[in-house]
């Protein structure tokens, strides 16, 4: 079997799959054309960052049968393309977390001591020592928005370096933050008590631009704000005009919303209170040995033996198993993904129900893919298929599985009870015919819907007109709706509207779908990755 290296990869990486018997033709820097007209000779592609795995490189890979990262971001993979194709797609998590944690660590030991401007200065022939004033870390505040694996290397980091640590992060449990030591703030409480703020949350309808101008107003004036995270969760015009306004003392990042950038797209640039990086989080010989070396056994342990690790987009299950219970699987990831949308505060348990023909089945792989969906509105690709159970151990979280055999009102029924430290859901799906995934029922409200794409989420009072000016405000505003369902609830006069739009609804529009006569709340789903 022959595999392609588009991208540099270590040397160790390429050796293993060389050791396993693989035939390896490593060729990088090959423009999108180029590449199409050779994929189709491989059985597996190995990638980083700069190889794009678009619908028409897949349509070309008549062999192609894997796919993997080394690293962690996927967003520069169709991984729903690849799916229809039956390509399993890899990546490797875990391989450059603590590298990403100190960069973060040495962001802000650069900033307290003014280490890149004293360095430029000394190399123009100056000594401006008065100039350079430093300070201590020792007793400061440390505030992480995002307390997950990076973010609790971060925090352990700060804590050797004798610093109090707070952070933000809704989706976790109060007594996980604990054990390491971590109080859990809100997001304004983290702005006002931090004397260094360093972000380590993945890019989501979420978290885009989550750090924002607000977010700013509330810093200490001589509070530090560090970004090695993704670029777009820091509104980066907002940062400049908090820096040059001198709200905050000083900023530093390593990813921007555009990359790569310059001065005439970031004029962060320009600043002295700004240091940068090029995106060098993942950037240590350790990472990139890491990483590769992980890759490169996921790839040829496929090829070879068929076992699947890590991989983002197929469970790790028999083919007579995936048989049985394949259709479920989708369903299952759908049901988590909207799980962890509509929740409010950190999960702390999960109750799971298969009912009817379903119950007899192995369900275990079902489970995961939950587990998946759940935690990927949250993580992104930081969680697959094989991760997602000890991610939800490590936070915490209990997971009950009952059966029975008696469905209501279907042959198969899954149903999905989530319990927040604040509130909880229960979600019902179902299949319909053999592949047709539904939810059928969202708490008390009963439905027909198809859990997919970007949604908007509306609860109304079940009087007359609500849809007509729903419709009318998203048509006005270019918003296509492709599919609508209402369910309603029968104790009370309230519906809820599940519709499915062409693309997701901005937070301006969303604000005048929330204001309109008889909407009581609106929410967006996005689902895209499911």
């Amino acid at each position: 079997m022959k595999v392609l290296v588009s991208d540099n990869l270590s040397q160790v990486g390429v050796d293993v799959l060389k050791k396993a018997g693989l035939e390896v033709d490593v060729n990088t820097g090959l423009a999108p054309e180029e590449l199409k007209k050779i994929i189709g000779n491989y059985d597996g592609l190995v990638i980083r960052s700069a190889t794009k795995v678009t619908v028409g490189l897949l349509e070309m890979a008549h062999n192609l049968k894997v796919v993997g990262r080394a690293g962690i971001g996927l967003d520069n993979v169709d991984i729903p393309a690849a799916s229809q194709k039956g390509i399993v797609v890899m990546n490797a998590p875990d391989g450059n977390a603590t590298t990403a944690a100190e960069h973060a660590i040495s962001m802000m030991m650069a900033l307290s001591r003014n280490i890149p401007q004293a360095c430029m200065s000394m190399k123009e022939g100056k000594w401006e020592k008065k100039k350079f004033m430093g300070r201590e870390i020792t007793g400061k505040t440390f505030g992480v928005v995002g307390i997950g694996r990076i973010g609790g290397i971060a925090a352990s980091r700060a804590q050797g370096l004798k610093m109090k640590t707070i952070a933000y992060d809704p989706h976790m449990p109060k007594e996980m933050a604990e054990k390491i030591g971590v109080e859990l703030v809100s997001l304004e409480d983290l702005a006002r008590r931090s004397d260094y703020i360093s972000v380590h949350v993945p890019l989501t309808q979420e978290t885009k631009n989550l750090v924002s101008a607000e977010f700013f107003d509330n810093m200490k004036n001589d509070a530090m704000f560090i970004d090695c995270a993704r670029g777009g969760v820091c509104d980066e015009q907002a940062l400049y005009e908090a820096l040059v306004n001198n709200k905050i003392a000083g900023a530093a990042l390593d990813v921007f919303s555009k990359e790569p950038t310059s001065l005439d797209s970031t004029p962060l640039l320009s600043l002295d209170n700004f240091v940068c990086t090029p995106h060098l989080g993942a950037s240590t010989n350790e990472a990139q040995e890491s990483v590769a070396l992980i890759i490169a056994e996921q790839v040829a342990d496929y090829l070879l033996k068929g076992a699947v690790t890590n991989a983002v987009n197929v469970p790790s299950v028999s083919d007579d198993v995936l048989a049985q219970v394949g259709p479920y699987l989708k369903l299952g990831e759908m049901l988590g993904c909207m799980h962890m949308q509509i929740a409010k505060g950190g999960v702390a348990e999960v109750n799971i129900e298969y009912s009817g023909e379903l119950a007899e089945l192995n369900t275990s792989p079902i489970t995961v893919a939950f587990l998946k969906g759940l935690f990927t509105p949250i993580l992104k690709d930081a969680v697959n298929y094989v991760n997602a159970p000890i991610i939800a151990k490590e936070r915490g979280i209990r997971i009950i599985e009952s059966r029975s055999e008696q469905a209501d009102d279907f042959v198969n029924t899954l149903s999905i009870k989530v319990t927040t430290n604040e509130a909880e859901n229960t979600l019902v799906g179902t299949v319909f015919g053999r592949r047709e995934p539904r939810l059928v029922r969202l708490n008390d409200f009963r439905l027909e819907a198809l859990p997919s794409g970007p949604m908007l989420l509306v609860f109304n009072n079940d009087v007359p007109g609500v849809i007509g000016a729903l419709g009318t405000t998203l048509g006005i505003s270019g918003v296509n709706i492709s599919r609508m369902t209402v369910g309603r609830e029968e104790a009370s006069n309230q519906n809820i509207i599940l519709l499915s739009t062409d693309e997701l609804v901005s937070k301006e529009l969303l604000a005048k779908v929330e204001d309109l006569k008889n909407i009581t709340k609106a929410q967006v789903l996005d689902l895209t990755s499911v």
